[in-house]
């Protein structure tokens, strides 16, 4: 297949890379043979992440003869989740597909995820599910397992392999979020704050065998630590206050009743100047204070984003009538009268 840039394909097919000089044929030879499979024209964007290995020539090499073929390349190496997003900047299909670049992932599962969403329309991302994994190491394995599990408890999205990069997404949902640090790993739970609808598919996986691995155990430690950023985006990201109001009230609480105490105690006749309790009930009110103003500095700045930087609050679509298929109603006579 060969899709012409200036037509708009259906499909962009998004794929970072960082040093897979030797998978880069093999992927992009495999990826037009998925999609000949089928009849969605496509656009195939590889964003190289600053890679040292020659990656960047072979992709240029490899564009010379594919015009559905169109590389990025970044700068210097910013993290997938960047070139993630520089992928997403210049999507133009109306379905958007993700997937490494290691071939882990296999290229001919891409229509399956494609036929989901064309045949399902209560869905808008089809995520997939590396059911039989061949990943030896325990290494990978084991905090793949921890990290799924915790960010379903903690998010609400429900997957059993959030970190399957084979991904299918309408254009819309794509619209609507933005990638940046490390947050490419949560990416079903952005989309479930843009509105999506989500579902999982099984897929097939292979074990690497050319190129080498970038992922580790200590990747795990920073998952936790986005998972923070995450839970407290999608539930107060609009409502900062009753976040960091709340905590703070739970802190003034406490810390009234030690100080009101202590001068109940002081009317008694008792010391009270040199007591820890004294000390230990104005860090309360104090540091409850500072959260109170935190969230309410937080609310000031959620109303200048949204209404001077004119973000919307919510995302929503209206009920359009299936014209094709519904029938065309004739209009009713109109009678002139002419006085």
């Amino acid at each position: 297949m060969n899709t012409a840039r200036t037509a708009t394909p259906d499909v962009s097919i998004v794929v970072p890379i960082y040093n897979e000089f030797d998978n880069l044929t093999d992927l992009v030879e495999r990826i037009a043979q998925a999609m000949a499979q089928q009849a969605l024209t496509f656009e195939l964007l590889t964003v190289d992440d600053g890679s040292t290995d020659g990656s960047v020539d072979k992709l240029r090499e490899l564009a010379a003869t594919r015009a559905w073929l169109r590389p990025v390349f970044l700068a210097r190496n910013y993290g997938q989740s960047s070139a993630l997003q520089a992928g997403f900047d210049r999507v133009r299909g109306r379905y958007v597909v993700t997937l490494d670049a290691d071939l882990q992932n296999e290229p001919d599962d891409i229509p399956l995820l494609l036929q989901r969403l064309e045949t399902d329309h209560r869905v808008d991302m089809v995520s997939g599910w590396r059911k039989d994994r061949q990943d030896a190491e325990l290494s990978r394995k084991l905090p793949s397992r921890i990290a799924n599990w915790l960010i379903s408890r903690s998010t609400g999205v429900y997957l059993h392999d959030y970190g399957c990069a084979l991904k299918a997404y309408r254009r819309p949902i794509i619209d609507r979020i933005r990638l940046y640090g490390e947050l490419h790993r949560f990416i079903p739970s952005l989309a479930k704050e843009a509105g999506a609808r989500i579902t999982e598919v099984p897929v097939r996986h292979h074990a690497r065998t050319r190129g080498v691995s970038k992922y580790g155990i200590d990747r795990t430690f920073r998952v936790i630590l986005d998972l923070v950023l995450i839970v407290f985006f999608m539930r107060y990201r609009q409502r900062p206050l009753h976040a960091f109001g709340g905590l703070g009230l739970w802190l003034i609480a406490p810390g009234s009743l030690i100080l009101l105490w202590l001068l109940v105690e002081k009317f008694m006749g008792h010391a009270i100047g040199g007591r820890p309790l004294l000390l230990a009930g104005m860090v309360l009110v104090l540091v409850g204070a500072q959260l109170v103003v935190a969230g309410l500095i937080g609310e000031m700045l959620m109303r200048i984003y949204h209404e001077a930087g004119n973000k919307p609050q919510f995302h929503a679509e209206e009920y359009q009538a299936d014209t094709a298929a519904a029938p065309v109603q004739p209009a009713p006579a109109v009678t002139e009268i002419v006085a």
